[in-house]
């Protein structure tokens, strides 16, 4: 199955090219950058290395649709711009989607930089796809292109749109958490401090779960992207 790669930008030009080359190494269909009106130079960047790329309204949830849209293959892949993919990768995500049950997988998470509190992350992001089947949209959520237009696509919220589209997802068969590793940038944790990072998102998460609505959540969460 080809596999097609969406990526939502705004203002990624000091990393959209290394994951963009990067990624062309393992030979996707397509990819397809969306951009939210980035004020720098990401699409200047992502045309010499992606096959398409769009303009959308700010908001992953709306590029990430537009790109869907446009998209030819079988298998939609969506990466957040700041994320790389083990080689191997996209070969082992195209055989779990022929596994029986399976809805849709997501990539082993490792935060590029050194530390127990970095790799508690990882363990806990990969606990959480295995015990809940909620994926965050940086462990690079992948299923067949059919099914995400059967079920309508991402909802058109402010944020919080990959818990929320997995909640609806996990319904329709399992979440695959595969062996190959997506690295994960580090900025967030450092910009914004480890812990009160993952406080943060923690909290969200358990809001989200319990049915709080994206727009009051967007009110805790400015930095929407």
């Amino acid at each position: 199955m080809k596999i097609s790669v969406i990526i939502p930008t705004l203002n990624e030009e000091s990393c959209v090219a290394e994951t963009l080359q990067s990624l062309r190494r393992q030979y996707p269909k397509e990819i397809i950058v969306v951009d939210g009106g980035s004020t720098d130079a990401t699409r200047r960047i992502a045309a010499s290395h992606a096959d398409r790329v769009l303009e959308g309204p700010r908001g992953r949830a709306f590029q990430m649709n537009l790109g869907a849209a446009a998209a030819t293959g079988d298998i939609l892949l969506f990466l957040h711009a700041d994320c790389s993919l083990e080689a191997n990768a996209l070969t082992e995500g195209s055989r779990c989607l022929k596994r029986p049950g399976v809805a849709a997988g997501c990539f082993t998470m490792a935060v590029q930089a050194s530390g127990l509190l970095y790799r508690s992350i990882d363990f806990c992001a990969s606990a959480r796809v295995r015990l809940t089947g909620l994926v965050y949209g940086d462990q690079g959520l992948f299923l067949k292109r059919e099914l995400f237009t059967a079920l309508g696509g991402f909802p058109r919220i402010p944020l919080m749109e990959d818990v929320y589209f997995s909640k609806k997802l996990r319904h329709q068969g399992r979440i695959v958490l595969v062996k190959p590793r997506i690295f994960v940038s580090p900025r967030r944790w450092q910009n914004k401090g480890l812990i009160p990072q993952t406080l943060c998102n923690w909290t969200m998460l358990a809001m989200a779960v319990l049915g709080v609505s994206p727009n009051r959540l967007a009110a805790y969460y400015p930095q929407i992207r």
